[in-house]
């Protein structure tokens, strides 16, 4: 008995060491892209860090303080913790704690990075190499954090409040504010070279995460289990999505039998199958692509 109930912990100790060190991994790789290959040329990759570099340009030399401008890790900070309380508050975040790490851990590394390596250029008015590398290091970086089922906060969560307020998709508003951002960089240093840089840099970025993360966003999850009435509180009341109950009869036994299908995005399919786990070990979970345009089922 005790055996049966170490083992669910030892996997939820193992996931959770697994997911941490990848946010750990991914958190410092951003961090890196922001201060090695981005700010030193003045690369404004949207979100909160494209405001931030632009910000830490602007108060160069006007604080006694930091002659070097504000810290732009910190800066960052400054954004990323009220947009996560109005992102929580809006539309609840299921990856609320290890978000908050992420977005803890990038600003820690950005400033530690910009202490220990200064913001002098890598290789001198090489514009294009520092977009590509910055844009494909930030990419797998973001990748390992959403592996992790984290995300980085910033404009993204901004981007899914405002979607959630209307009828936009989120892609698209994502792609607004960034865009917004990178004509803030064009305004405030008065150079063509840096929109079009950092437009590079994005694609270069989006491309990395395309890659990495090929599968189709929505999965139809379809689940066999006995404890349909337990299951069907979890997903609609605590992960709050929709689903439908399936009819079937089992062509061994002849038993009738009630199948959950539910669709459930990429990011939040990990957690859906351990919840399921928990309250029955021995229900039968399958998944299939499915189109992210499709309507929720039970609606």
């Amino acid at each position: 008995m005790a055996q049966k109930i170490l083992q669910p912990v030892n996997v939820k100790l193992q996931q959770n060491l697994r997911d941490y060190s990848l946010i750990f991994i991914g958190s410092f790789l951003q961090a890196l892209a922001y201060v090695v290959f981005m700010a030193p040329y003045k690369i404004v990759p949207g979100g909160v860090y494209g405001i931030s570099i632009v910000i830490h340009y602007v108060t160069e030399g006007l604080f006694s303080f930091m002659p070097n401008g504000l810290p732009m890790g910190m800066t960052a900070l400054c954004f990323n913790i009220p947009l996560m309380v109005l992102a929580m508050k809006k539309i609840g975040l299921a990856s609320g704690p290890k978000t908050v790490v992420t977005f803890l851990l990038i600003s820690v590394f950005t400033d530690l990075l910009s202490y220990w390596i200064g913001h002098d250029s890598l290789v001198e008015n090489d514009h294009f190499i520092a977009g590509f590398y910055g844009g494909a290091i930030l990419g797998i970086g973001v990748t390992c954090v959403f592996r992790a089922q984290s995300t980085s906060a910033g404009t993204d969560v901004l981007a899914r409040v405002i979607a959630n307020q209307s009828n936009l998709k989120v892609s698209n508003v994502i792609i607004a504010l960034d865009s917004a951002i990178v004509l803030f960089g064009l305004i405030v240093f008065q150079d063509w070279a840096v929109p079009l840089y950092s437009w590079f840099t994005i694609f270069v970025y989006g491309k990395i995460v395309e890659m990495f993360q090929s599968e189709n966003p929505s999965r139809a999850v379809f689940v066999f289990s006995k404890k349909t009435d337990e299951l069907k509180d979890l997903i609609l009341n605590k992960l709050h999505l929709g689903g439908t109950f399936l009819y079937g009869r089992g062509m061994y036994k002849g038993e009738e039998q009630e199948i959950i299908f539910t669709l459930a995005e990429r990011k939040d399919l990990r957690r859906l199958k351990d919840e399921i786990k928990e309250i029955d070990p021995n229900a039968f979970v399958s998944t299939m692509h499915a189109s992210k345009d499709a309507p929720r089922p039970g609606v």
